[in-house]
């Protein structure tokens, strides 16, 4: 053990000296041998480093283990660097359980900065993610809504856990929309798509030594998260092997471009696309569809639930301009400009990616016009669960007020940098116009057929939030749903 410590040190020695340039660092805290600032990261680090920002300002630099971390903290700062320092920004850290994971950081959103980045990106976005792309989705956003519905109808008079039904809508319509199946089928074991993604997410986000302490990647053998990578692994390449050879197996007859894998294997003749790069981009896919869209949903009817006048504007607005239908339609949502703002206000609280993913800058970089110096290889946490809470931007920030976007033009697309839910940049993330039609028609659905209360003897909503690159909450959201007045 003291020969291990020995050497641990040395190398902190010897990497804090590589890194010492030419230029004053941002401020940040003390930090401890070794360790550095890691202890102090709470079971929420976005949490976390927004306390200390407090103290140490919008551009803060840590020490994580032996990892270099800039954190910014407020729009100003953001939009300097988005502005002026997107590309020396645009690069990503390999993280161990991505690397595993994402088929050698094969997946869009982990590729290091490059041609193939380049690549995946023009096929995200000109390819998978159009508009045209996202409308022919239409038909199975309707009939996965109306499902969800029809679910909640039936649970009647008991509670419903809602972020349950959420995750089933949105999970069937990636999946019809990818696959052309609703579920995701089953892979491996018995295990369903759902339940390797949602392995491979929980590992992902675990603290991996590996990140912070080069070198002591063999731990991972020892503690047993090389065996669950592994194993996880094998099951979702297995599953996504599947369903890729069954597209292929099509007649000419049977051909076409149905769903995403279409798509990808059309692509795919068309360009140097491996097999696994597809299926990394596949996994995109699911990660940009999914998750940010249930955490929005489940914490906009958090916040409605909590906030009852507002519930009852928004139901009104909703109930009348679908009034006489059974459902409400796509066509109607751009007539539903207060669900909007709640919408809005519910990223600008509970953004789905508080940190987003992390960046890594690609090359040094003097930021704050010149005022501080950022070596190359340094991590980058965007806090915009900071930046969308700042008092200097937003009036009674811990309010739920919808209002406040009634006279304003600030979106969430990432041109304003108080408000970056999907980030900004070369690296923002492509599947906004795929997430943004789900929350809207789900959220619309669920005020237009059903009034909402608290189960008998719950008096309010726990608000905690739970560890995760997507911030879900803590504890599921049960409510009861009786038919409204429509």
């Amino acid at each position: 053990m003291i020969p291990l410590l020995t050497c641990i040190t040395l190398l902190f020695l010897l990497l804090t000296k590589t890194m010492r340039k030419p230029g004053k660092l941002p401020p940040g805290p003390r930090k401890l041998p070794i360790i550095g600032n890691l202890h102090q990261l709470g079971e929420l680090p976005h949490r976390s480093l927004q306390k200390l920002s407090q103290t140490h300002g919008d551009l803060m630099f840590l020490q994580l283990g032996f990892t270099p971390v800039l954190v910014v903290s407020s729009a100003d700062k953001a939009r300097d660097i988005f502005k002026n320092h997107d590309l020396a920004f645009s690069g990503r850290p390999a993280l161990y359980a991505f690397a595993k994971a994402c088929y050698n950081l094969s997946c869009v959103s982990t590729a290091p900065y490059g041609a193939y980045w380049r690549e995946g990106r023009r096929i995200m976005v000109l390819e998978l993610m159009t508009a045209k792309r996202v409308e022919s989705f239409r038909h199975i956003r309707a009939e996965e809504v109306g499902q969800m519905i029809a679910f909640i109808s039936g649970t009647a008079p008991d509670p419903v856990d809602l972020g349950s039904a959420v995750f089933a809508m949105s999970n069937s319509i990636v999946s019809r929309a990818a696959f052309g199946v609703a579920g995701g089928g089953g892979a491996g074991k018995g295990r369903s798509f759902k339940e390797i993604f949602g392995e491979a997410q929980s590992i992902a986000v675990q603290f991996n030594v590996a990140d912070y302490f080069p070198g002591l990647g063999w731990v991972n053998r020892v503690n047993g998260v090389d065996r669950r990578l592994e194993v996880n692994f094998r099951d979702l390449d297995g599953f996504l092997e599947g369903v890729i050879g069954e597209h292929r197996d099509r007649t000419a007859a049977d051909s076409g471009e149905g769903d995403i894998i279409d798509v990808l294997l059309r692509v795919q003749k068309e360009s140097e696309l491996t097999d696994d790069q597809l299926k990394a981009v596949l996994l995109d896919v699911f990660v940009a569809g999914t998750d940010t869209s249930v955490a929005t949903i489940v914490w906009t009817m958090t916040e409605l639930i909590r906030n009852p006048t507002v519930k009852r504007k928004a139901q009104r607005e909703v109930r009348e301009i679908a009034k006489g239908k059974p459902m409400v339609e796509e066509s109607d949502l751009q007539k539903l400009s207060y669900l909007k703002q709640v919408i809005k206000e519910s990223f600008r609280l509970h953004p789905p990616a508080p940190l987003m993913l992390p960046r890594e800058t690609t090359e040094p970089c003097a930021i704050d016009g010149g005022r501080y110096y950022i070596p190359a290889k340094t991590r980058v946490f965007f806090n915009v669960a900071a930046m969308s809470a700042d008092p200097a931007v937003w009036e009674n920030p811990g309010e739920f007020s919808p209002e406040r976007f009634e006279d304003s033009d600030v979106d969430f697309r990432g041109k304003h940098f108080e408000l970056l839910p999907f980030g900004a940049g070369r690296r923002g993330c492509p599947g906004i116009n795929f997430s943004i039609p789900v929350v809207e028609l789900a959220v619309a659905n669920l005020l237009f057929r059903f009034d909402w209360k608290l189960p008998e003897g719950v008096e309010e909503v726990d608000m905690n939030e739970s560890l995760g690159i997507v911030m879900h909450k803590k504890t599921p959201l049960y409510l009861i749903a009786t038919s409204g007045n429509n």
